[in-house]
Order: structure tokens, then sequence, then C-alpha cells
């Protein structure tokens, strides 16, 4: 079994694996190019299509042609309706770009690489299963792969607040806010804001940020300004760089229609309720007819529809909070019972081989103790990110190590010394059954935390 994953092994695998990570996990960040975007596709069409021959070594020439054929259609538009219905369970994305095909001749490479004469592997069979396990894990881990998101909180629709009797001098100090003196009044439009890592980055994440703008404007400004009591309607045009924009005030938040012109045409019109947006907003292009109108509940975009002229392009609905909740549960379901199939295959495993049991020497089972606990880590990131449930810092990242080998070292003990391992592949499901139950434990405690 071993021989013939022998080319997961090979220095040209690790190394086209070893650049997928890093593209993804610190090239992406840094750069954000489409240079780190055609080196995710050259290195992944790579190893992706040599694990999977590896995986399937019957069918090589039908997994090469299958990965072109996946290949082609994903990048394409064709994949855009399953896209959509995969993303609110699997937050899976892509960008349509033709250029990308251009990395289709790395299959070639793979197929002519994996069909040259290579050595044997050498070294104990204990040794080069773990080798095994250990590549493949990473492999698998880095199909998942992402790069982590920024916490900062961006406003799709223009978000001010009005505050009164500031002593305020440098008005381009901060670059999250822009500022507009009038006489007495000072209008604060918020670009961005830094905020503490979301549960989930919707508009309900966004309206708690709204909740108590003005204050947090306020703090940031660390100016004599005050607060102006809800009640006071003020009205203020405003000559940004977006375009005039037109803007009513309820004391220090926005309450009323909103409007933005720009060449004596109205590029957005929307409707706000104390700093939330409501009701319909229309956003039109500003060179042509194309126009957006979104529906929105109380801050929550649920409805996007796209026209050209008035000919409707695409409708499409956006999840809410409670939506996330549902999604969330049927993730914690899907986990349940993978975890459930496992245990039943293991369980078959445990009664077909009865009374044998897999042959395993006290110090390699030992070591095989000590080590499990990092596969469990790497398998549960993974399964982690592919349900776009991955938001931790490295810090988080680190925390969920040591709680995973201090949880699994033990059970592993159990496993390998009581209940004993029937057969080989058992390593590979305990890991993954632990994972599974610890991606399990986080989906319910996000769930927890979506519901407060």
């Amino acid at each position: 079994m071993y021989e013939r994953l022998k080319h997961l092994r090979s220095p040209l695998f690790i190394f086209f694996l070893v650049l997928l990570i890093v593209n993804d996990f610190f090239l992406k960040a840094a750069f954000h190019n489409s240079f780190t975007g055609k080196l995710s596709d050259f290195s992944g069409l790579f190893i992706f299509s040599i694990f999977w021959s590896a995986i399937f070594p019957k069918h090589k020439l039908s997994v090469f042609i299958t990965t072109a054929i996946l290949f082609v259609f994903w990048k394409s538009e064709h994949s855009s309706g399953i896209i959509q219905f995969l993303k609110p369970y699997f937050g899976i994305a892509r960008t349509v770009d033709p250029s990308d095909l251009i990395a289709l001749p790395m299959l070639l490479f793979a197929w002519l690489y994996i069909k040259r004469d290579s050595p044997t592997a050498t070294g104990t069979m204990l040794k080069t299963q773990f080798s095994t396990y250990f590549i493949g894990s990473i492999a698998i881990f880095s199909f998942c792969a992402t790069s982590q998101p920024r916490y900062i909180q961006f406003f799709e629709q223009p978000q001010y607040v009005l505050l009164k009797n500031p002593t305020i001098r440098y008005l381009n100090a901060h670059d999250e806010l822009k500022l507009y003196k009038r006489d007495s009044l000072l209008a604060v439009k918020i670009n961005y804001l830094y905020i503490r890592r979301p549960e989930r980055n919707d508009d309900y994440n966004k309206n708690r940020s709204v909740e108590n703008l003005d204050l947090t404007v306020l703090r940031l400004l660390a100016d004599s300004a005050s607060l102006i009591p809800p009640g006071k309607i003020s009205l203020l045009t405003l000559n940004t760089d977006q375009g005039i924009d037109s803007l009513r005030f309820n004391g220090g938040r926005l309450d009323g229609v909103f409007t933005r012109t720009k060449g004596g045409k109205t590029i957005i019109e929307g409707f706000y309720k104390m700093g939330l947006e409501d009701s319909i907003w229309t956003i039109r292009d500003t060179l042509g007819d194309d126009k957006i109108i979104q529906t929105f509940v109380n801050g929550e975009a649920t409805q996007v529809k796209r026209y050209s002229g008035d000919k409707i392009k695409s409708t499409s609905t956006i999840n809410t909070r409670a939506d996330s909740i549902f999604n969330t549960y049927i993730q914690l379901a899907v986990l349940i019972l993978c975890m459930a199939g496992i245990s039943y295959f293991l369980y078959t495993n445990y009664r077909k081989a009865r009374p044998e049991h897999f042959k395993l020497r006290l110090l390699w089972g030992l070591l095989l103790c000590f080590v499990a606990p990092f596969f469990v880590w790497l398998f549960y990131i993974g399964i982690l990110l592919l349900l776009m449930n991955y938001s931790q810092d490295i810090f988080e990242t680190i925390a969920a190590g040591i709680f995973i080998f201090i949880v699994v070292c033990p059970l592993m003990f159990v496993v390998v010394f009581l209940i004993k391992l029937r057969r080989s592949i058992d390593i590979f499901l305990y890991c993954l059954l632990f994972a599974l139950a610890c991606s399990a434990w986080t989906m319910y405690t996000t769930i927890e935390a979506l519901s407060k």
C-alpha cells in the first residue's frame, strides 16, 4: 500500500505542498495580487492530481482528466450555481478568471513526474507509514487552506455621525474617519473600524458596530466634542470625494432619507433608521444604466437585485444571523453523522479482527500516542476551513493545539494499549474521529455565541 504512495514523500511533491501553504497563508496576505493567485493554481494542480492518483493508483488517467475538467469548470461561470448552493454551508468562493487556465500544463508535468521511475522508500515500515500519514494530512489541510481575515469592519453603505462643539484642529488625523466641520457641528464619515474578532462577518455583526457608533467615534477623536441628544433633527449637505451627500440626522445618528448625487445624477438612495439601513436601497452606476436594489430589514440585507436598464439580471438572497445559526446546525449535524459512520466502521473492524490486533512495539505505541494529537489538530483545522468556520488567530490556534493534545493523548493511550488497534487504517480513523469531535464542539460553541 505504501509503495503506491511513494510520490507523496518525494521532494518535488513536498516542495509544491510547502509552496502552496506558504502562499495561501503568507504571500497572499502580504501581496494579494494575480501572481500569488496563479501560484496557488500551479502548486495546487500539481499536488492535487498526484495525491488522488496515489489514492486511486488504478485510475490515474481518470484522476488527471477529471482534475482538468473540474478545474476548467471551477474557473468558469457555469459553476456559479453550485457555488451559490454550497456557499452557505462550506463558505466556497472563487474568482472567475480565464487566465487561470494557464496552470493546466502543470497536470502534464505532474503526469510525467509520476510516470518516471523513482526509488523505493527505505526505512522501517512504521516510519514509512508515519511519514505518509503526516504528508497526506498536510496535503488535505492545504486543500482546505485559505488566507486569514483581517478584523476590520467596513461599511457598504455610507455611515456618518454628528457631534457638536468640536475643538479638533486637524481634520485628517484619522485614516478610518473623514471629518467635515460645519460651524458648531462636526459630521464624521466612518470609512472603517478596527474591531474585535467577530463570530461572523455579517450584517448582524455590523449592526453591533453601528449600535453605539457615535460613542465609538467620540472615543477615537479624544476630543471635547459632545453628543447630540435624540430628537434634534439636523439636515446637512456634504461635498465628498464620492459625491454630494444629503443627510438627515436624529440627534447624532442618521435617520431618514439618504441620497448621494454625482454629476447631477442620483447614484445612491436609501433610508436609515437610527443608523441602520432599512427598507429599499438603490445604487446606480455612474456611467451606465445598471443599478442594484437592496432590501434591508433592521440593518440586515435580505435580498439583492441587479438590473441592466429596466431588465433584471440576477436576484440573490442573503443570509441573516438567523440563517447563519440554522446553517451551523446543519454543519453540526453533518459532523455528528460523520462521527457515527466512523465509529461504526471502527466497531466493525474491531469485531472482525478480534482477538487479532495490529502489532505495535511499545516504543512506537508510545510515540503514536504523543504524535497522534498533532494529526488530530491538523484535521481539526482542515475541517473548520472546509466549513468556513476557521477564524482563530495565532494564539487561539496554539491554544486549540494544546487543548487537543491534553484531551487526545490520554484517549490514544486507551485506544493503543487497552482497546488495541485492529488494522493500520484505524490510526487514521481514530485521528479523524477525534478531529470531528473537536470540530463538533467548536460548532456547538459557535451556535451558542451566535445565539447571544
